[in-house]
């Protein structure tokens, strides 16, 4: 892996200013249904992922302490048939395994996160440090470099220790902010002689909005319309600073890259002749891939998100707006700590704009956006409620970051499908389709001039899927959890994979076969979002049920 590294008083008039400047993305070629035919720069990186409390399981072993999941995910009613990630994957104790794994399949990286209870059981370094749990990782750190693929860490997967939040209230308190920097600093130490890739945190719009706006995750909490812009608050900046930490006290000697990985979904506008179907498009991403990008590379929330919390606020008698504010020193600190943006996405909505009410009693996340979500019922779902498989809308969110940002070095951190199934499958044809189609439009985005570096399938095995149990399988290899030595099985999809990756791409038609669907090309407009002219009528839409 090759190292590299707003909206102004008027909404619409950024939103021209921003899209109007990206010329390079030729609208007029982007057809949905067109295979283009091509290979990765050399030096791409091709890789798969997982993280701690997914797949380790061991979860009081070895000194491990508790962490938010752990007791989450015991409390009857939380999770879907009251499963647990007690012993998951059993990955803690099958490193060898599961790294000959990714050596058949020739990944060039993984990407794991280190269980912060693992290593330290309070959470506070001082208390006490758990050599055990850190031996665990060198091994698993080891293996891997032994096998020359690249180690991609993530500090924070959602497993915040347990102690912190009882007796700070988790991630509701500014104390996280320096609890985590020491849990970071002593990664660094012990680990960054060889790991030279660090993630600060995998997709906080979920550790913010599920954990403490809606409750359907870890730890629980309903704090409705104030917790979750409070958690993402203290998030970010925990983020900068741990990368500032880093920049200071340990890139000199380890010679690494700091990012974060954020997930977001792609909004398209319903309605492309409705300028505020248009509006609530952009501001469906800023309230979640902007929410944590923009502070980091621009020093603010994004204006969006201020006007719109802001007004609300005041329609409900507060005094000061609900989405907290950075100070100047604040805004300097936070701006541009970010060696590298890692990209989640798995998905796309179509967008529509919608009056929400505003009185304190109706206050929430959702509830701010005054959007509605739908999708179209020809994406193909393979049963997880929410994941339509809409390759297109990949390539236009990459571009979207490449405009937004500034390109910036882009790795795609997540990028997978799961299914529901009672039963074994392992001809997971639809999989394959996913990947192929999505990894295509990454490849077509490459060709936009975005600044994509690496690509992470997820995930490497199936695992503890958080709320939904073991209910969605996201895995290249089957897992059998029935069994208490939870045996791997290649899908159809690892063969796949493993030719995409031998290939670094999709070299000629003979090795990919796909159905061409002629479409007709885009219409180049130079005061919207550029939309497909198949879209000029209102597509078929159903409703997403919303929390609110």
């Amino acid at each position: 892996m090759q190292p590299s590294c707003a909206v102004s008083v008027c909404h619409v008039l950024m939103l021209v200013l921003c899209l109007s400047a990206a010329e390079d993305f030729d609208w007029t070629k982007d057809e949905h249904g067109s295979f283009y035919y091509g290979t990765f720069p050399a030096g791409f990186s091709w890789g798969a992922g997982g993280s701690a409390y997914q797949t380790e399981g061991a979860w009081d072993k070895d000194g491990k302490g508790l962490s938010i999941w752990d007791v989450f995910s015991h409390k009857k009613g939380k999770i879907q048939q009251n499963e647990t990630g007690d012993s998951s994957c059993e990955g803690y104790y099958k490193v060898k395994d599961d790294v000959s794994l990714m050596k058949e399949l020739m990944l060039n990286h993984y990407i794991f996160s280190i269980s912060w209870p693992r290593i330290i059981p309070t959470g506070i370094k001082s208390d006490h440090i758990n050599e055990r749990g850190i031996q665990y990782y060198d091994q698993l750190i080891n293996q891997l470099l032994e096998n020359k693929i690249t180690p991609i860490v993530t500090l924070y997967h959602w497993d915040l220790p347990q102690f912190l939040q009882e007796k700070y209230g988790g991630w509701q308190n500014i104390s996280m902010v320096n609890h985590f920097n020491e849990f970071a600093n002593l990664c660094f130490e012990r680990f960054g002689n060889r790991v030279k890739h660090w993630i600060t945190f995998s997709n906080p719009w979920s550790v913010a909005v599920e954990g403490y706006e809606t409750g359907e995750h870890a730890p629980g909490l309903k704090l409705r319309g104030t917790g979750a812009y409070r958690a993402a608050h203290h998030i970010i900046k925990a983020h900068a600073k741990v990368w500032h930490t880093y920049d200071t006290q340990w890139r000199g000697k380890q010679r690494g890259l700091v990012g974060i990985s954020l997930s977001g979904d792609w909004g398209e506008p319903v309605d492309i002749s409705n300028q505020r179907d248009i509006e609530a498009s952009e501001r469906y991403v800023q309230f979640s891939l902007g929410w944590f990008a923009t502070p980091i590379f621009h020093g603010d929330y994004p204006q969006v998100m201020k006007d719109f919390v802001g007004r609300k606020s005041a329609q409900q008698g507060l005094g000061t707006s609900r989405l907290p504010s950075f100070s100047p020193q604040e805004k300097s600190y936070i701006k541009g700590t970010c060696d590298f943006l890692g990209i989640g996405h798995f998905t796309t909505r179509y967008i529509t704009h919608k009056n929400n009410p505003s009185g304190r009693s109706s206050s929430s996340f959702f509830t701010d956006r005054d959007v509605a979500e739908l999708v179209d019922p020809r994406w193909p779902d393979p049963g997880s409620e929410w994941l339509y498989s809409v390759p297109w809308g990949f390539r236009r969110l990459l571009n979207f970051v490449k405009t937004q940002y500034g390109n910036p070095t882009i790795y795609v951190t997540e990028n997978g499908v799961s299914e529901k199934m009672l039963c074994t499958e392992l001809c997971d044809d639809w999989r394959i389709q996913y990947f192929k189609d999505y990894i295509n439009e990454m490849l077509k985005a490459i060709k936009d001039g975005v600044n994509v570096k690496g690509y992470t399938a997820w995930s490497l095995l199936d695992k503890f899927e958080w709320d939904e149990g073991y209910s969605e399988r996201f895995g290249l290899y089957y897992v059998d959890f029935r069994n208490k030595n939870k045996p791997r099985y290649p899908k159809a999809s690892v063969q796949f994979y493993k030719q995409v990756i031998s290939s670094n791409g999709f070299p000629n038609q003979r090795e990919v076969t796909f159905q061409s669907t002629k479409l007709k090309p885009l219409k180049k407009q130079s005061n919207t979002r550029r939309i497909p002219q198949e879209h000029a009528e209102k597509p078929k839409v159903w409703p997403v049920h919303d929390e609110v």
